[in-house]
């Protein structure tokens, strides 16, 4: 069975394009369901308690770090066409005091999201969750969501 990259939709075999959005599959390789874990990537496991003491003991240096691995395996786990890397994401937060960091947060929820229908879970409309979370001064709070959800398709232990 194949799934969309764009929208998670299932594909049937010799199709053109998505059922669900219209993208054309030629030449794209769709995302196919592993086998009984369900849908797999190439990233680390990363404990979220550790990553959370290690960002409080280190004041926030190595959150920086966390949020960097954050946006290169939710790059990896459900990549679009208009990915920004994680040091331009990085960079634009840091240099917009935090307002890029929430239309990032926004967009990740997006792909949160696409990840749980990749997976048969339903989705809970994560990127209005994440926004207002990291609105009110809370972003590790979904940064600890993110990564559960990406140490749910972790394909390695940490």
């Amino acid at each position: 069975m194949a799934f969309c990259r764009n929208c998670g939709a299932n594909i049937p075999e010799n199709s053109k394009f998505c059922p669900g959005c219209g993208t054309p599959v030629e030449g794209v390789q769709p995302y196919t369901e592993a086998a009984p874990g369900g849908y797999r990537v190439n990233i680390k496991k990363r404990d979220i308690a550790v990553a959370v003491i290690l960002s409080v003991v280190t004041c926030g240096i190595y959150g920086l770090i966390w949020f960097y691995n954050l946006v290169n395996e939710l790059n990896i786990a459900a990549p679009d066409q208009g990915d920004s890397t994680p040091g331009m994401v990085l960079i634009l937060s840091i240099v917009t005091c935090g307002i890029y960091s929430l239309f990032w947060i926004y967009r990740a929820g997006e792909k949160v999201d696409r990840i749980k229908r990749l997976n048969g879970e339903p989705e809970a409309n994560s990127a209005l969750i994440f926004l207002l979370v990291s609105f009110f001064g809370f972003s590790i709070i979904a940064y600890c969501l993110i990564q559960a959800e990406l140490n749910k398709v972790a394909a390695f232990e940490a």
